[in-house]
């Protein structure tokens, strides 16, 4: 099978050849129809996450349809269309796994990081972490629900019932949790790069009823705020721009240090907390959601063998929604 490789941080990734995998007891093999390309995927290739001692086929926003099964495997059927996310194996005995918060399980392996993913025509993945997908979106508009939609929705959560939500960071994630806000009736203001118009205006597009930059107020104070930009001084500002009892969620897996602020900023029941992955239950749950909440994925196709340009356009914040890699 062909396939994106990334040899080492900081390194570009390389095309390659390699066996076609076959499966093992429990697990699946996918034809990968597309995979979208993540921020996590950058994370990986610039060394932000612990670096691993083999290289790695990155992708965690897997779509595609089985054509083989391991032993011991009664679902999913083969012919099947599903997904694979970031979560692709947990311990299942440890005290996270046991109280039903295996996101956090300390053993946890992780599609397109410990585990190859879906930068490749073919692609191996335990079949218990495997979801169905909506009948209404097509391949290329499902796959960022795999995570940009996963993770959005476990922030959503993690603001309970805020109704005035800020969201810093305006890209594929944000995209979709602004219209599962939207849907759900709250007020959703929008924190882009300073100056990015372009953003602002498509947040405006998907019902934000306020859009700036990231260094201005908002003209009203935040019931909480979603931070998807791994920018550790957004979380002082955001903590500046909430009301008193508000929440500060940090949704990235990675983000440069926070500044020092004062503690009148935390002061009066505010709260900075993390998103930490996800679980199965998150995904069983969100893609409920989607099928009956008009969500609308704004894709753009890109060749697998361009998977480099495509991360450097999400670098440099050049995406409106997200880059859906497909094979050739």
């Amino acid at each position: 099978m062909f396939a994106m490789e990334l040899a080492r941080p900081g390194q570009s990734l390389r095309p390659t050849t390699r066996a076609d995998p076959i499966p093992g007891p429990g697990q699946v093999l996918i034809r990968v129809a597309c995979c979208g390309v993540c921020r996590t995927d950058l994370h990986i290739v610039d060394g932000e996450l612990p670096a691993l001692d083999h290289p790695v086929v990155l992708g965690h926003e897997i779509v595609g349809r089985i054509i083989a099964r391991g032993a011991a495997v009664a679902h999913p059927a083969v012919g099947e269309r599903v997904g694979v996310p970031w979560l692709g194996w947990t311990c299942g005995q440890c005290d996270a796994c046991l109280s039903n918060r295996e996101n956090l399980c300390a053993n946890a392996r992780f599609t397109g990081y410990h585990l190859d993913g879906g930068y490749a025509e073919l692609a191996l993945a335990d079949a218990r972490y495997v979801f169905a997908l909506p009948d209404r979106f097509t391949d290329q508009q499902a796959a960022p629900l795999l995570c940009a939609g996963l993770i959005g929705y476990r922030a959503l959560r993690f603001a309970g019932q805020a109704r005035r939500l800020g969201i810093y960071g305006f890209g594929a994630a944000a995209h979709i949790v602004a219209q599962v806000a939207r849907h759900q009736g709250r007020e959703v203001l929008a924190f882009t790069r300073p100056g990015d118009s372009q953003a602002q205006s498509f947040a405006r597009s998907l019902g934000a009823v306020w859009a700036g930059g990231s260094d201005q107020p908002p003209p009203r104070a935040l019931d909480a705020a979603l931070i998807f930009a791994p920018v550790g001084a957004l979380v002082p500002a955001a903590l500046k721009a909430l009301a008193p009892g508000g929440t500060v969620v940090c949704a990235g897996i990675h983000m440069s240090d926070i500044p020092a602020f004062p503690y009148s900023a935390l002061w009066q029941e505010r709260r900075i907390v993390s998103v930490a992955n996800l679980t199965r239950n998150d995904a069983r749950e969100f893609m409920a959601l989607a099928a009956t909440t008009p969500i609308q994925t704004h894709t753009e196709t890109v060749p697998l063998a361009e998977a480099n340009q495509a991360l450097e356009r999400l670098r440099a914040g050049r995406l409106q929604g997200a880059a859906v890699l497909r094979p050739d």
